[in-house]
């Protein structure tokens, strides 16, 4: 027998059967960080760039992305997400801005949304950083990580990087 859960006895993948664990309420929240040029904020903030908001399309993005998460991690279970949110803040930092996107997804079911959350975050920024390349190709999408989550066998998760949420 594998001594990893995720391949069988012959060593090759396979997806976990969660058909055993109870259904719960449970949520991901995460976060990605894109770091932008004071010319890329302005130009947002002027409605200036030629393929127009970038924010409300990355927000639609990352709520695609949390639906389709199973199609593009192989072993994630594709899951009816019951809600997907999608938030985004400007910080001023040295020698730009950081534009916070955060992504929370809730699920009753029997396993965990932390990958669509994750997901999420990473297709916001992506999208972010191609509506806004013709104007800053130096962005750098960095920091992405797992906030918290709830629910589950395991219980809450809150990063050790980030303050405890309510």
């Amino acid at each position: 027998m594998s001594q990893f859960s995720h391949y069988n006895e012959d060593g090759l993948p396979k997806m976990v059967d969660i058909s055993s664990k109870s259904a719960t309420s449970r949520t991901a929240t995460a976060e990605c960080r894109v770091r932008i040029s004071p010319r890329l904020y302005e130009a947002i903030h002027e409605q200036s760039l030629k393929k127009g908001n970038p924010l409300p399309v990355a927000q639609v993005a990352g709520i695609m992305a949390a639906k389709k998460t199973a199609e593009w991690i192989p072993m994630c279970h594709p899951i009816l997400i019951q809600g997907t949110d999608l938030s985004f803040k400007y910080e001023p930092v040295k020698d730009g801005y950081m534009l916070v996107i955060g992504a929370t997804v809730t699920v009753d079911g029997n396993t965990g949304v932390e990958m669509e959350a994750l997901t999420a975050v990473t297709a916001a920024a992506l999208t972010f950083y191609d509506m806004c390349k013709a104007v800053d190709k130096s962005m750098v999408i960095e920091e992405t990580l797992l906030v918290k989550k709830t629910g589950g066998k395991n219980g809450d998760f809150y990063h050790p990087r980030r303050e405890k949420m309510d």
